[in-house]
């Protein structure tokens, strides 16, 4: 490997897969030496990493580095504040995730409420998953990564909080429970802000400046983002000390992954279920994710994929949290193989096996369309993406097709009995609008149970609602249920005319008793009504003592 110098004297690595350069702040350090020795050949071990950290990812077959992991680990294992940079699907959450929990190997000093790590993730599906490779790593070193979210019960979060090491958290959630003081950050010596520009596109990052100004001003701080907006710049010029800025791959290398195949048709909006439908059909299809931009389109959907015979399962905003999860836990233990989603899911998560993903409709810009192919290529996996067209969306598509640099400018007329759709995407000759009854083998997400999770959301999706009630293990949580009941149960306290609106029985018969005492009191304790012409003039009474006046 050569160096060479680069502007203002700063060192830049050239000829090399995984490029680490410094950050384009003044007061950045220069790149460490130990980076030259960056290798994806490299195992966890020859960074010495501790041995139950080790021996816990090697259970699962994880032993040798990415090349992030491979450029970062060095600097972050000194304690030094970096920003990574990678395009998704590159194993950021290792980069991370090893040294802060090196950083507590050997070391019990808990106390309550007081993480001494903070992990601080966009998405609430992406909280689930970094916590869960916090837990896999870290399992044989005793350490307690607790999750925090939105969308479940305070009193469970509040409970786990006793004892914690590490707490891996969405905004919302970490600053309320703060507020409440039941999170304490006082504590913390390493803080990750994971997918930061993701955050920053979500209107986070007023809450994450709130979040840093609650740590101590001497922590380690290392943030992670697939592009660098200005905003998240600054972010990093105002709370990071000296970082280095570490890239896993050369400035001119493309955005997008090498092994993933791309389509693109030009579909129309009444056929796309049709097209979509043969495309789930071809050979070699494992697990499918299809991004639509709306939630309607999302359920709708994934109701006409359930129709026609597919183990289909939809994740959007609209969907209470318990729902989210379910469709997420059946769609990796393969119940359902598709997964029909809104962008809530394009931006983080990694599930294993996803061979294709299908942009049912355009996506919005660029990043969009990144963020969602990512799902697929992953760790240098083949995947396939098709991207669907309609006429409306030309302009929008010749925009992202022309910063990305792709070759598919005039995407080609298609439509369901297209030969060219079956060539493509290896479809059978003979596939049509259903899958075939011979091919349902999948479980389905009704085969997946609905968790209590004592949800402090709701649940505006119709299709849930539909799924709820279909069957027994799909039904409301019970937290739910017996919220419901309360509701159609509740006494009223108010009261109408002096008696108690609640007991309608009672109220009724006491009415009834009182009707001829009122007979005889209501003219001497009420006023009479004053009907009035549109003149302003009284009738009745009112006039005869307007002229007596």
């Amino acid at each position: 490997m050569r160096m060479r110098k680069a502007a203002g004297g700063r060192l830049m690595e050239a000829e090399a897969l995984s490029t680490q350069t410094p950050s384009s702040a003044g007061d950045q350090e220069a790149v460490k030496p130990a980076a030259e020795e960056a290798d994806t050949g490299k195992t966890f071990r020859d960074f010495g990493i501790a041995e139950p950290i080790c021996a816990a990812l090697e259970a699962v077959g994880i032993s040798h580095a990415f090349p992030i992991q491979a450029l970062t680990l060095p600097i972050a294992l000194d304690g030094h504040d970096l920003i990574g940079q990678a395009r998704t699907g590159t194993g950021k959450t290792l980069a991370f995730g090893i040294p802060v929990l090196e950083r507590l190997t050997g070391t019990a000093d808990r106390k309550p409420a007081a993480p001494r790590a903070l992990v601080v993730v966009p998405t609430r599906e992406l909280a689930i998953q970094v916590g869960d490779d916090l837990r896999l790593a870290g399992s044989r070193i005793g350490t307690n990564v607790v999750t925090l979210y939105g969308g479940r019960a305070y009193e469970p979060q509040i409970e786990a909080l006793a004892t914690v090491d590490v707490v891996v958290g969405t905004p919302g959630r970490l600053l309320d429970l703060s507020r409440q003081g039941h999170l304490k950050l006082n504590r913390v010596q390493v803080l990750v802000l994971d997918e930061a520009d993701k955050m920053l596109d979500l209107g986070f990052l007023p809450d994450v400046e709130k979040i840093l100004q609650l740590t101590p001003a001497h922590r380690q701080t290392m943030l992670f983002s697939a592009t660098m907006p200005g905003e998240v710049v600054t972010l990093s010029r105002r709370h990071l000390s000296r970082p280095t800025h570490i890239r896993a791959e050369q400035h001119d290398e493309p955005v997008l992954v090498p092994t993933t195949e791309q389509h693109v048709f030009r579909a129309h909006q009444l056929d796309k279920v049709e097209v979509l439908a043969r495309i789930l059909q071809a050979e070699g299809r494992g697990l499918t994710m299809v991004f639509c931009r709306t939630k309607r389109s999302a359920d709708q959907v994934a109701e006409a994929l359930t129709s026609r015979g597919f183990a289909a399962g939809a994740v959007h905003g609209d969907l209470g949290q318990s729902q989210r999860e379910r469709a997420m836990r059946a769609f990796r233990s393969g119940k359902v193989d598709v997964l029909v989603a809104t962008d809530v899911a394009a931006r983080g998560l990694d599930v294993d096996d996803v061979t294709h993903v299908i942009n049912y409709e355009c996506p919005e810009d660029e990043k969009a369309y990144l963020h969602r192919i990512g799902r697929t290529g992953r760790a240098g996996r083949a995947g396939v993406a098709v991207t669907f067209v309609d006429w409306p969306d030309m302009t929008r598509w010749k925009v992202i097709n022309d910063t990305l640099n792709l070759d598919h400018a005039e995407p080609v007329e298609t439509y369901s009995t297209s030969a060219h759709l079956y060539s493509a995407l290896g479809i059978p000759a003979g596939a049509g609008g259903s899958l075939p009854k011979s091919r349902r083998d999948r479980l389905g997400l009704e085969a997946e149970s609905l968790e209590d999770i004592g949800e402090t959301g709701k649940t505006r999706s119709r299709a849930s609602d539909r799924s709820r009630s279909g069957s027994g293990s799909s039904r409301a949580p019970a937290g739910q249920r017996r919220d419901a009941a309360n509701r159609g149960n509740r006494v009223r306290q108010r009261t109408r005319g002096g008696l108690p609106a609640g007991n309608h029985a009672q109220a009724a018969n006491r009415g009834a008793a009182a009707d001829g005492e009122k007979t005889h009191t209501e003219g001497a304790t009420k006023a009479p009504r004053k009907r009035r012409r549109r003149g302003g003039r009284g009738t009745g009474q009112a006039t005869s003592a307007s002229q007596a006046d």
